[in-house]
């Protein structure tokens, strides 16, 4: 049997060699919508049209709220920002915001889930209580709390991201504390975690050498929903007014806010591209989770590829062998 070539083996290709029918479509939608998403936050100094804090070009002032023209494509806010511009550099500032929270949230959450299914005790007993108390908390009221602790509401660019990911990662710490948990304690019961400890490897040898690799692999599922949810997090701590101011950078929740007045005066401009932006990063990102918590089903798998089977390959999975192969048997 031929080895599978490395790029067969990369996980967004590996899973879309598994998907099928409607389950491949929604993959590569969401994949769709990421890459763009990605690209624009990547790409935001070199496509914006204008820098998301500019009020003026070469003719002047932009002008408030001004109709989508060929100067500005998608017209200009209440606060004479181009609206094109704030929506492709809030994608860079949502980037940030869901690499610090995420990175953060997985060191701490795996790290502290390893400690306390490995060791017990006392220490599974209090971090298990601490979390379930922060898991049951309501989600955005925790985001807006720990934001105002730690920025007093808005403030700059840095501060305010690492302000919005801090909130965030203080949600779903829990999340996979609980996930690493549950796979440390039925791990640490195998046999070969057993035989380690009897040839005399340490306790953290075993914890980050054999416990640790074996408990997190389902951790890229959790990693994708929670990307979603860190997305819609920002947006609504910043349609709350406890974002970035809008001179530091651009957010699409605060831009949501400043235009709600716009939207009863007939101005649609102004909130429609934010809210669509948000809605399809959200949805992008949720496709690739759903999609991959599908695929890691080997039950679902199984009857999607049952249902994709034609006719006569069923038939044929049911014949003997062919007359050929039965002769060079014998």
């Amino acid at each position: 049997m031929t080895k599978p070539r490395l790029i067969d083996r990369m996980p967004v290709v590996h899973q879309l060699r598994q998907s099928v029918g409607l389950q491949r479509g929604m993959l590569v939608a969401g994949l769709v919508l990421t890459g763009i998403f990605v690209l624009c936050a990547i790409l935001a100094p070199l496509i914006a049209p204008y820098g998301f804090a500019q009020l003026s070009g070469p003719d002047g002032n932009f002008g408030a709220q001004q109709p989508p023209s060929a100067e500005h494509l998608l017209g200009t806010t209440v606060g004479g920002y181009d609206v094109l511009s704030r929506v492709i550099w809030g994608a860079q500032t949502a980037l940030y915001v869901v690499i610090v929270a995420i990175v953060l949230s997985v060191f701490i959450g795996i790290l502290l889930g390893l400690v306390s299914g490995y060791l017990g005790g006392w220490v599974d007993r209090t971090l298990v209580v601490v979390a379930d108390a922060i898991y049951a908390f309501p989600t955005l009221l925790l985001a807006i709390v720990v934001a105002i602790a730690i920025s007093g509401g808005q403030s700059g660019l840095w501060p305010g991201i690492l302000a919005a990911a801090a909130s965030i990662t203080v949600v779903f710490i829990p999340q996979y504390f609980r996930v690493v948990r549950a796979e440390v304690v039925r791990i640490k019961a195998e046999a070969f975690v057993e035989s380690a400890k009897v040839i005399g490897a340490s306790t953290p040898r075993i914890m980050f050498r054999h416990v640790l690799r074996n408990a997190t692999r389902t951790l890229p599922l959790i990693v994708t929903l929670n990307a979603s949810e860190a997305i819609s997090t920002l947006a609504a701590l910043g349609f709350l007014g406890f974002g970035i101011e809008p001179t530091a950078a651009a957010e699409w929740g605060y831009d949501l806010n400043k235009s709600i007045s716009d939207v009863a005066a007939g101005i649609w401009w102004t909130a429609i591209p934010p809210g669509v932006a948000i809605v399809l990063t959200v949805l992008g990102i949720t496709l690739i989770g759903e999609s991959l918590n599908d695929l890691a089903d080997p039950r679902l798998r199984a009857r999607r590829r049952a249902k994709a089977q034609t006719p006569a390959d069923a038939v044929a999975a049911t014949q003997p062998a062919s007359r050929e192969f039965m002769g060079e048997v014998e």
